[in-house]
């Protein structure tokens, strides 16, 4: 899926927007996007970004802990 940032954009927001969370997400989207490691923090407006399929069993899952029984 591709993209265009809007102001105040940066790679953190977008992939916590897109996919829910940034751990792990935003070090793929830069794979994917190697012209974005020159840019500044805060993405130039219309900045095309190529957002991969990323699927739930890559995605970091947080085991849930029970305090009580």
């Amino acid at each position: 899926m591709k993209i265009s940032t809007i102001q105040g954009d940066t790679v953190d927001l977008i992939c916590w927007k897109h996919y829910g969370q940034s751990s792990g997400m935003v070090e793929q989207v830069l794979n994917a996007n190697p012209h974005l490691a020159g840019l500044d923090p805060i993405l130039p407006i219309g900045t095309e970004i190529d957002l991969p399929e990323i699927s739930n069993n890559q995605q970091d899952s947080k085991a849930t802990i029970q305090l009580w029984d």
